[in-house]
Parts: C-alpha cells; structure tokens; sequence
C-alpha cells in the first residue's frame, strides 16, 4: 500500500493511548489470591474472583496506592472521591459477566506526560484519566481446524482478578514515532514506581491505539478505529503507520471508514478487521454495590507524594545541566532507575561523571547482560567502582590493569588495593620502569638503529615490548617519556 506524497500534507492522524499496566502487588485486587505469572493453569484462583454466589470483594489497600502513586507522578488530580463500577460484558475469560472497573469518577484525572520528539524537542501529551480495574482470565486457542485454526479454547483464570491502572491519553499524538516515544516514557514511569515490570510479552503493560485522521486545519476528528494485539514498541509505531496510510486511501478513494476494532497482525504487517466497537452504553455500567466509595485523606496523599523517586525526564535534565552529559548518554544512563542510583552513588564518592558513564554502560553492562544479571546483584559495589577509578586517575595501576581485575570484582567483589597487592600488580615507574627499558633497547639494537634513522614510528614498537614485559604495568605516560628520552640520546 503506497500513499502518494501530497495526501501526507493534506491529512493528520489523531491518535490517543489506552494503556493497561498490571500493578506488582502479590495479590490480586480483590480477594488474597497470588499474582505470581506462570503459575499452573487455574491454580491461583477462589470464590471471590471466581464470581461464586454470596462472595464479597475488598479493595487491596496496595492498589490503592499504587494507582495515586501513578496519577501523581503523571501530574494527575487525585479524585477526592472516586467509586467503582460494574461494566458488563459477556466472554468466556470472564467469570462473573462484568468487569469491577471504575466510569464516571475515576482515580485520577488531568495529567500530563512529556516526551522528547524525534527531532529532540519535547511534547506534553495529556492524561485524561487514570483508573483501578480488574483484569479477565486468557483464553488458549487449542487443536486445529481448518477454517478457523483451532478447535477449541481453554481458559486460565489465574489472571482474572489481577489488579490493573488503565492509563488513558488525550488525542495529543500525531505519528507513530511519538506513540512509541509516549509508550516507553510511560512504561519507565511506571518501572521508576516500581508499580509495573512493563513486560509486555508476559501481558503486563499492554496498548491499545485509537486512531483517526482528518484533513489538516480541520477540528472535528474523523472515524475513530482501534488497534489491539501490539507486544512491542515497534509494533505500536508500524501499526500506527499503516492504519494512518490505510485510513487516508480510504478517505481518497471515498471508502466508509467504519468505527471498529482492528487487530494488528505481526507476520503480514497490517491491521485486520476484528469487530465493530462498542460504545460506554453497551457496558450497562452501574455503581459496584458491594465496595465502598474511595477517599484518600491528605496525610495519607502527602505521605505518597514524599515517597515518589527523582522521575526519569527529571533524573535526565539533571544529568545533562549537571552532569554535562550529552541527550544520549544521560536517556541511556536513566533508563534503567536501578542502573541510575548505582551511577549516582560513584559520583557522589567524587568520580567524573563521564568516567563513571563510561565503565557502567561499557563492562559492567556488558557482564550484566552476559549473565543475566541486574545491577543490584553485583558484588561491585559503587564504593569499590569508585576506588578502581580513582586508582587509575592517582596512578596506582594501570588502566589495563583495572580491566584485568575487573572480571574478579564483578564476580566476587573485594577490595582493589587488596588485589593489586596480593598479586603484585601496583604501576611500574620510576628506577624500575627505567631498568626495564634499558634491558628492551638492549636486546633489540637494529629497531634502535632505525628509529635513530629516522623510522619514529617504531617507538611504539619499543612501548608495546616494555608492555609486554610489564604485563602491563607500566605507567603509559612515563613509559612513552622515558623511552623518547633514551632513544634520542646522542650517543
């Protein structure tokens, strides 16, 4: 499908995020049922969230909080009295044919997100409201048939129940770039909280895109459709990017758009039609009658407020103006909150900042992603980090000394002047070094002869010897001095 250069000027996507987060909490929203992914199947389940007769919901209080924690950190009002709903629907993955949601008085309302554009400014997009639900079971297709593919289905209940912030955008994005760009912003957020893992291939963060387009200058918006079934952020942008194209040729080509849900579908790259959407009204919503009104009192607000983390755009403005770091380095050093504390701690034990960058997004990374590991998990602690980096700065090893003797530390930790000196690794310099060069020049008189002729560039020659010679612990600067020094003695 190809759009022809002047429809892209003459038309605009208007596109706005629904995005359901499952909240970390153990257990589920309303009853004391584990939320542990991977569980056999309908194992973590009871009467409550199996919607038996005469069973009684109670809101976990840690939803709670985790739902305020979220609207504040989005910039969000926190509702000072907020309810929840019913929202009726029949499917099988639903056991009590209604959903516990919330409708007309939500969490949280009127927040915003910033996020940086894909030519390095930065766009507020709106959050028009925040609110606490429950999630259904999982459906397994099973068997083969030859129409449809399956047989038959399997449900798990294991999810149904599992706490949910439903996380809604204002119609504020206009490509596909900046939905990914409000997704991953959203997700880190949310990560930072410690609120959500966002993995989204365990169904943890999942997006949901309503899009539609209208000729540029126009106000009202065209025939919202939506998008399901995106596991990526690349995802949410290709599928962004074809419905734009394919809503546009429909529009040129005088084809009915129709208000409905799409599934994007990864192996043919493109959206497909999977039923028309439904409208509030379909939902039947109506007060919960079985839970109580919500109202958070202001000690407690405050006292969630005090307790949100430095947020990622503010630990990344603070790296750049700070710091000095440039956009890429300080988006890709606050990406991960864990790795980001452990770069402030090294810092604040006196290193440079860029010294500090350079060894945790090098090695350290490196052996994390070999391993399998997170940084927390590191018997490197930022102190010793700090002591291997002064180390080289005050001369006392070498840096290829540092990299020799990291493997040690990353694996079991430990002391670096303890290590130098148990194995003798301390920086050659001085009388020594000078004994060293002198034995080299000795046992090698024809590269001497040479590089007196002329040839200087043999004078890294004579360095990678005394290297060699001093498994690398010799002090680069002196020994590149002491070996110019000699070699240009008139003999």
């Amino acid at each position: 499908m190809t759009t022809t250069a002047p429809a892209k000027t003459k038309f605009e996507a208007v596109i706005g995020l629904e995005v359901h987060c499952q909240l970390s909490t153990t257990t589920k929203i309303f009853c004391g049922c584990s939320t542990q992914f991977g569980s056999q199947p309908n194992s973590n389940v009871c009467p409550i969230c199996l919607g038996m007769p005469g069973v009684l919901p109670v809101l976990n209080e840690k939803v709670l909080e985790y739902a305020v924690k979220t609207g504040l950190a989005l910039n969000c009002q926190i509702a000072p009295h907020s309810k929840f709903d019913r929202k009726q629907y029949f499917y099988p993955d639903l056991p009590k044919n209604y959903q516990i949601s919330q409708f007309d008085l939500p969490i949280a309302e009127h927040g915003w997100l910033e996020i940086e554009t894909e030519d390095g400014t930065t766009k507020r997009i709106g959050i028009t409201r925040l609110h606490m639900e429950e999630d259904a079971g999982k459906l397994v297709h099973a068997g083969s048939d030859r129409l449809s593919g399956s047989s038959h289905s399997l449900v798990d209940y294991n999810r149904t129940g599992v706490a949910l912030c439903e996380i809604v955008s204002e119609p504020d994005i206009r490509t596909g770039a900046e939905a990914a760009a409000y997704a991953q912003e959203l997700r880190r957020t949310l990560r930072y909280l410690g609120v959500c893992d966002g993995n989204m291939q365990e169904g943890s963060l999942r997006c949901d895109v309503n899009i539609s387009v209208r000729p540029v200058g126009r106000e009202e918006f065209g025939t919202k459709v939506e998008i399901k079934n995106m596991n990526s952020f690349n995802a949410i942008q290709r599928a962004i990017d074809y419905e734009i194209e394919r809503q546009v040729n429909a529009i040129e080509a005088n084809e009915k758009i129709y208000q409905e849900t799409r599934l994007w579908e990864e192996n043919t790259q493109r959206t497909i039609s999977m039923r028309l959407k439904e409208g509030s009204s379909d939902y039947r919503y109506f007060p919960e009658p079985d839970l109580v009104a919500i109202e958070v009192p202001a000690a407690t607000l405050a006292k969630y407020k005090s307790e949100l983390p430095e947020l990622p755009s503010a630990k990344r403005n603070r790296y750049k103006s700070e710091f000095g770091l440039s956009a890429y380095d300080a988006n890709l050093i606050a990406d991960d909150r864990a790795v980001s504390e452990y770069f402030d701690a090294v810092v604040k034990l006196g290193i440079d900042p860029k010294q500090a960058f350079n060894w945790i997004m090098g090695d350290i990374t490196a052996y994390l992603n070999e391993n399998k590991l997170k940084i927390v998990d590191l018997p490197l602690t930022p102190t010793v980090l700090a002591e291997l980096i002064t180390s080289i700065a005050d001369g006392t090893i070498s840096s290829k000394i540092a990299k020799d003797i990291l493997p040690e530390l990353l694996a079991k930790g430990g002391s670096v002047k303890a290590i130098v000196q148990a194995k003798g690794l301390t920086v050659l310099a001085g009388a020594d070094l000078e004994k060293i060069i002198d034995q080299i020049l000795n046992e090698n008189p024809k590269e001497v002869e040479q590089y007196r002729a002329g040839k200087t560039k043999l004078l890294g020659f004579f360095v990678g010897q005394t290297m060699k010679k001093t498994q690398g612990r010799a002090e680069p600067q002196a020994t590149n001095q002491l070996i110019s020094e000699k070699l240009n003695q008139v003999t």
